[in-house]
């Protein structure tokens, strides 16, 4: 299986379920794996084979500024079904977290994992 990974994709949204986060934007961390569909573009070295992880980018950042997550569970979630429904890849990994968020800890998160691999 061949798996890309994109890593530390800064993101600032509103997501929380305090009145204040849902007024000031935080800045989020997020990290993919994402199974590709096939091993073509290895062998043709060609984009359209391939995912175009800047088209990837680009519509996670304009869905996850256009709304408001309580839980970095259900933003998870979200992220994964972009991924497996848009971009067809059979497996992603999702790992999103709060920077910042727990004094004297640099971050926390979830990582959820979905698809077949």
């Amino acid at each position: 299986m061949d798996i890309i990974f994109l890593r530390e994709l800064k993101v600032d949204m509103l997501i929380g379920v305090y009145e204040w986060e849902k007024r000031v934007p935080q800045t989020l961390q997020i990290d993919l794996e994402i199974a590709l569909p096939s091993s073509r573009a290895c062998e043709t070295d060609d984009i359209n084979d391939a995912l175009d992880y800047s088209e990837i980018v680009r519509h996670i950042q304009t869905v996850l500024t256009s709304r408001h997550f309580n839980l970095l569970e259900a933003l998870a979630e979200h992220i994964s079904r972009i991924i497996l429904d848009d971009f067809k890849a059979p497996w992603v990994k999702v790992s999103v977290a709060k920077l910042q968020a727990i004094r004297g800890s640099k971050m926390v998160g979830i990582c959820v994992e979905r698809g077949s691999r």
